[in-house]
C-alpha cells in the first residue's frame, strides 16, 4: 500500500482540525470534564498495551545506537525512552488533576459601565488550533493535549518519534475515549508520522495555526523560530540564574542549588549558571563543588576564581573544575552542565544578568530583606524566585495544575503556560440601542425615518 504524502496527510489533518473549531466551541465545560475522566479510564485500562508498545520504542532506541562507543550516552537515551507502570499512573493522575481545575472559558475577567449605559465586560475565549511540537515524553503530550481540550483549544500535537509506537497506543485511548464523550473529530489530534517533514510542514502552516508551541531542546525551538509561520505562544528558551547573596544560610543556599540543577538537569529551569557572591563563596563553594562533580555528576565551568579555588582544594583523582568559556554565560545548559561566577556584589550579579539573556527563571538566595526586594523589582525573567529552587517555576508547583511550557518572552504570558494562558480576551458589550454621535440621521427625524414602524 502506497504511503501518503507527508504534506497531504498533514493538510488533511489541519483541514479537519480547523473544521472542528465551531462544532468545539459549542462543547461545555462538563462534557470537556468528562472527556477528560474518559481518557484517563481509557489509559488505566491500556496500561499494558502501552507498556508493550514502549518497550518496542526503547529496543528500537538502543538498535539505532549499536556501535555507539560511549555507553553511558546509549544507557541514558534508553533510559530516558523507557515507560513503568509508575509513568502510566502519573499520566493518569495528571489527567484527573486537569479535569479538576476550574473552567477558564467564559470568565469574566473585566466589567465596567460607560455613561451612556453601555455594559462592557472582558471574558476568557480559546485561542483557537494551536500546533504543538514536542521532544518530550509521553507525559509532557498528555499535559499538552489534555491543557487544550480544558481550554477549548484544537490541539494537534507532534512527539518524538522516539515514542513512537507508545505515543500511538496513547493516540488510540484518547481518540476513543473523546469520540465517546461527544468531543468533535478532528479537535484532538496525535500526528503518528514520524518522519522530520511532519514536524516542519506543521511548523509552517500558518492558514490552519493561530499558534504554536515548541517543546525541547535550543535546536527545536531555532527551528521554529526561523520557519514558524504563526505568533509562538511560548517555548522554553533563555538561561536560568541562581545568584547567591553575601548574607545567607549556607545550607539553604546548597540545597537549593542541588535541587535546582540535579533535580532534573534537562528541564528549562535548571540551574545553568550559578552567581555566588565572593564574600560566601570560600565557605560556600569548596564543599557545594565537590558535591556537584563527584556525587552528581556535573560539569562545571568556572570563572578564573572559581578554578583557582578548587584548584588549592582539589586532590589527585578528583574531577576538575573546566575554564569557562565566553559561551558558557549564554548557554542554556538542558543536561548535567553549569557554569559558576564569583561577583563581588549584587550590583555585579544583576549586570551579569541583564547582559547574559533572555532570562528564563532568577532565583535569589538570601537573608536580606532589601536585596530580595531590589533582585525581583530589577530582574528580567518569566519568573523570579526567593529562597526556592529554580525548578519550582511550574505549572504545578505555583497553583496552575499543569503548563504546555515556560514562557521567557515578553508576548502573551511569561512564565508557565497554563490554563488561563491558554485563552485569550473578548469584549462582549451589552447596550439598548446606544449610537456613536453624531448620527448621520439628524436627531428631529429619527423617530419619524429610522425607527417609523409598519
Amino acid at each position: 500500500m502506497v504511503e501518503v504524502p507527508v504534506k497531504l496527510y498533514l493538510d488533511k489533518v489541519l483541514k479537519t482540525a480547523r473544521e472542528a473549531v465551531r462544532p468545539f466551541s459549542l462543547i461545555t465545560g462538563p462534557v470537556r470534564e468528562k472527556a477528560l475522566r474518559g481518557m484517563a479510564a481509557a489509559l488505566a485500562e491500556a496500561e499494558e498495551s502501552i507498556l508493550a508498545a514502549n518497550e518496542k520504542d526503547v529496543d528500537a532506541v538502543g538498535k539505532s545506537m549499536t556501535g555507539y562507543e560511549n555507553r553511558e550516552r546509549v544507557r541514558d537515551a534508553v533510559a530516558r525512552v523507557r515507560m513503568t507502570a509508575d509513568d502510566v499512573k502519573a499520566i493518569v493522575d495528571r489527567l484527573h488533576r486537569i479535569a479538576d481545575l476550574p473552567d477558564p472559558l467564559g470568565e469574566v475577567v473585566g466589567r465596567h459601565d460607560e455613561p451612556n449605559g453601555l455594559q462592557v465586560g472582558r471574558v476568557r475565549v480559546p485561542i483557537g488550533v494551536i500546533g504543538i511540537v514536542s521532544e518530550l515524553a509521553p507525559l509532557e503530550t498528555i499535559d499538552a493535549v489534555a491543557l487544550c481540550l480544558k481550554s477549548g483549544n484544537v490541539c494537534v500535537f507532534r512527539g518524538s518519534p522516539d515514542w513512537s509506537l507508545t505515543q500511538q497506543t496513547i493516540a488510540a485511548c484518547l481518540s476513543t475515549a473523546a469520540a465517546e464523550a461527544g468531543i468533535p473529530s478532528g479537535a484532538c489530534t496525535i500526528i503518528d508520522r514520524p518522519e522530520k517533514e511532519a514536524a516542519l510542514e506543521l511548523i509552517k502552516s500558518g492558514k490552519a495555526l493561530d499558534a504554536i508551541i515548541p517543546r525541547g531542546g535550543a535546536g527545536l525551538r531555532k527551528v521554529v523560530q526561523e520557519q514558524a509561520k504563526m505568533p509562538i505562544l511560548c517555548h522554553d528558551g533563555g538561561i536560568t540564574h541562581v545568584y547567591i547573596d553575601g548574607d545567607v544560610d549556607i545550607p539553604m543556599a546548597q540545597n537549593i542549588v542541588v535541587n535546582s540543577k540535579v533535580q532534573q538537569p534537562s528541564a528549562a529551569n535548571a540551574l545553568d549558571t550559578l552567581l555566588v557572591h565572593q564574600g560566601i563563596a570560600r565557605p560556600l563553594l569548596s564543599a557545594l563543588i565537590l558535591r556537584l562533580l563527584d556525587e552528581f555528576k556535573i560539569d562545571v565551568h568556572g570563572c578564573p576564581k572559581t578554578v583557582a579555588l578548587m584548584g588549592q582544594m582539589l586532590m589527585t583523582g578528583h574531577k576538575a573544575v573546566k575554564p569557562a568559556q565566553a559561551d558558557d554565560w549564554n548557554k542554556q545548559f538542558q543536561g548535567p552542565a553549569m557554569a559558576i561566577k564569583m561577583v563581588p556584589s549584587l550590583d555585579d550579579a544583576l549586570t551579569h544578568i541583564a547582559q547574559h539573556g533572555p532570562s528564563h527563571t532568577c532565583v535569589i538566595v538570601t537573608n536580606s530583606y532589601d536585596s530580595a526586594m531590589r533582585f525581583t523589582r530589577e530582574v528580567d525573567a518569566g519568573s523570579v524566585l526567593v529562597n526556592a529552587s529554580s525548578r519550582l517555576n511550574a505549572g504545578d508547583s505555583l497553583g496552575l495544575g499543569a503548563d504546555v511550557g515556560l514562557s521567557s518572552t515578553r508576548h502573551h504570558a511569561r512564565g508557565p503556560i497554563g490554563l488561563a494562558q491558554l485563552t485569550c480576551e473578548k469584549y462582549v458589550v451589552f447596550g439598548s440601542g446606544q449610537l456613536r454621535h453624531p448620527h448621520p440621521v439628524p436627531l428631529a427625524y429619527e423617530d419619524a425615518i429610522m425607527l417609523k414602524r409598519p
